[in-house]
């Protein structure tokens, strides 16, 4: 029984690692498209304009506070949520120095479309393996926990980190619209697909 469980195991961590991986290439897509960003990328962005740290380096630090928070609400976490602190950023980075901006317009519009459904897959293949929620998910679930509806707890974490990072001179415009409005309905899309507990998909 257990050599036949440790090759399913070895596919999860891979699957959620490439997850991982995959969603940081897509917040750099949109860096790089230059037209706006999500509402955390926003605050990383804004961050980094203010400190020595890089834009994953921003997300590194961000997620082992939002961590702390979630730890002190008592919340469950998993290996997941460490290795979504651990290797989105340094993705982010890696991706970063690896890809210019380029100059027309429309390769620039052409990242920033393709943004939200990059992280999506990332998403879709990370929480498929309900190894945990990501630092931020599980801030979201632990504000629920006391009282706040998953929803006006979701709004108002990702309305601060936009307004925080808007404050601090993070890029916004067109993409930001467009990631808020696209990454869902994507991930809502492909998450089936790499679900490895069927109707317990999204729970984190």
């Amino acid at each position: 029984m257990r050599s036949s469980k440790v090759p399913v195991r070895c596919r999860e961590l891979l699957q959620i690692v490439v997850g991982l991986w995959l969603f940081g290439v897509g917040l750099a897509f949109v860096v790089r498209g230059g037209n706006g960003q999500g509402a955390w990328t926003v605050f990383h962005d804004g961050l980094s304009q203010h400190s020595r740290l890089s834009i994953g380096g921003a997300t590194v630090l961000t997620g082992l506070v939002v961590l702390l928070l979630v730890v002190a609400l008592r919340v469950r976490i998993g290996l997941g949520t460490v290795l979504n602190v651990a290797i989105i950023g340094p993705s982010t980075d890696l991706t970063l120095w690896l890809l210019d901006q380029p100059d027309p317009t429309w390769l620039r519009a052409s990242l920033t479309l393709l943004s939200p459904f990059v992280v999506a897959l990332g998403s879709s293949l990370y929480l498929g393996v309900h190894w945990g929620p990501g630092p931020r998910d599980g801030l979201m679930t632990g504000l629920h926990d006391r009282g706040v509806s998953i929803r006006l707890a979701r709004f108002s974490i990702e309305a601060s980190a936009f307004t925080a990072g808007a404050a601090l001179g993070g890029a916004v415009g067109w993409g930001t619209l467009w990631s808020l409005l696209a990454i869902g309905p994507a991930v809502q899309w492909m998450l089936p697909w790499f679900d490895r507990q069927g109707p317990r998909a999204g729970k984190f």
